[in-house]
């Protein structure tokens, strides 16, 4: 008899998370990706340009993204995270080059408010009460309708840490989302908000350990091997088209799409999803980070917003990118270089770069597309699903994806209970 199967289509952070959460138990596991590397969204590569491993894309996690934390602990690399001991991030106004640390501290009760030396400069302790109305549970609705979006407390905070989290501007964005991300984090005391980011690499930290971890435990891995189709028969999926072969289903078997939405749209007959996207630019410098350089460093009234240190290297996220899309890669390196050049003081020319440009980073975090968001399970039998842009309560994050993934083995894990209990 054969051993009941997991086919687990997509080896981005969602698939892989799924992947390791059923890993060593009772179902043989058979994971399926199109390219020919993981992690999709969320890898480390070497660009030839620079001569250098990169990321595809700067990822900030907080401490209190536990499922992320989670999935670190499985794999063995937990200790891949870099950052300071406590809550601590610092801020430089490009428009008054003012420079500051904002510093929560550990605890619940949010004193560091009261204090002129780890609050955001020129506010006072009341104005940061205007963000309770964001966090009563009600109906979703645009941020903008439910707290100010002006003002220097704004600007100097809410607007960085939301726009970071939603890569959506925060106005528009939805007010369930933003929430989300406060209560699960700064809500909870500077404990939740320490900035961790992975100092040797994403593919160093999340995905080759990942892959390691699977394939001591049995796990199959093919790549290059693209989902073509689903074939559906009496309510589940049936088959799988490879399009160089077809898997056929066994009645018990289980499928978890992590795919993109729209890939999951052309698989899935009548399947919502989300359908507009932000985009995300990242650029890379070669060039040594000062030494009093900030491991990392949000950018308050410029094209930038965080600045990344890493050995030899300095890295730049913009969200909410779609502006940028058009500008030539020459002017726009050199844009960024003119203001990372400020923050850093590094007076010297434009060092060798690498822009990228991800027009369909995310889902756009607004009310319209939160409600398209379907659950992990499907009107099919066994077929579930994962990936960031499912409802987990969160906006496309790496904490939102792995959380899709641990969601999605754990529905497998209960369907299994439940037949054996019949």
């Amino acid at each position: 008899m054969n051993k009941l199967a997991v086919h687990v289509v997509g080896a981005g952070l969602a698939g892989l998370a799924t992947a390791v959460r059923l890993a060593g138990g009772p179902r043989e596991i058979v994971l399926h990706e199109a390219a020919r590397q993981a992690g999709g969204r969320c890898r480390s590569f070497y660009d030839p340009a620079l001569g250098l491993m990169i990321d595809n894309g700067n990822h900030l996690l907080l401490s209190g993204n536990h499922d992320a934390r989670k999935f670190l602990t499985a794999i063995g690399s937990e200790d891949q995270l870099a950052g300071p001991p406590e809550a601590e991030f610092a801020f430089v106004d490009l428009a008054t080059k003012e420079r500051w640390r904002l510093r929560p501290n550990a605890g619940r009760l949010p004193w560091w408010i009261f204090s002129s030396l780890r609050r955001v400069p020129g506010t006072g302790p009341f104005d940061y009460i205007g963000l309770r109305r964001l966090l009563v549970p009600g109906k979703d609705a645009p941020v903008g309708t439910v707290m100010r979006c002006d003002g220097l407390l704004y600007e100097r905070l809410w607007r960085p840490f939301f726009l970071a989290a939603l890569n959506t501007e925060p106005a528009e964005a939805s007010s369930r989302l933003a929430a989300a991300v406060v209560l699960e984090t700064l809500a909870r005391g500077g404990r939740a908000c320490r900035p961790l980011v992975a100092a040797p690499g994403l593919s160093a930290a999340f995905i080759a350990p990942a892959l390691d971890y699977l394939d001591k435990r049995g796990v199959t891995i093919r790549f290059d091997h693209r989902l073509r189709r689903i074939e559906f028969a009496n309510g589940q999926a049936a088959a799988l088209d490879f399009g160089d072969n077809t898997v056929q289903l066994d009645a018990a078997d289980k499928v978890v799409l992590a795919v993109p939405p729209y890939a999951a749209r052309g698989l899935v007959p009548g399947l919502q999803s989300p359908e507009d996207y932000r985009a995300i630019v990242n650029a890379h410098f070669k060039i040594a980070p000062p030494k009093n350089c900030p491991a990392i460093l949000g950018i308050v009234n410029g094209t930038i917003e965080w600045l990344f240190a890493f050995p030899g290297r300095l890295a730049v996220t913009i969200s909410d990118a779609d502006r940028l899309l058009d500008v030539a890669r020459e002017e726009l390196a050199e844009r960024i270089w003119a203001e990372v050049a400020e923050v850093t003081r590094i007076e010297k020319p434009l060092p060798p770069w690498q822009i990228i440009k991800e027009k369909r980073a995310t889902f756009a975090a607004t009310v319209a597309e939160n409600a398209r968001r379907p659950g992990t399970g499907t009107a099919y039998a066994n077929l579930v699903l994962a990936g960031d842009w499912t409802a987990t309560g969160l906006p496309a994050t790496i904490e939102g994806a792995i959380r899709s993934g641990h969601r999605a083995a754990d529905l497998i894990a209960a369907s299994r209970l439940r037949q054996g209990a019949a």
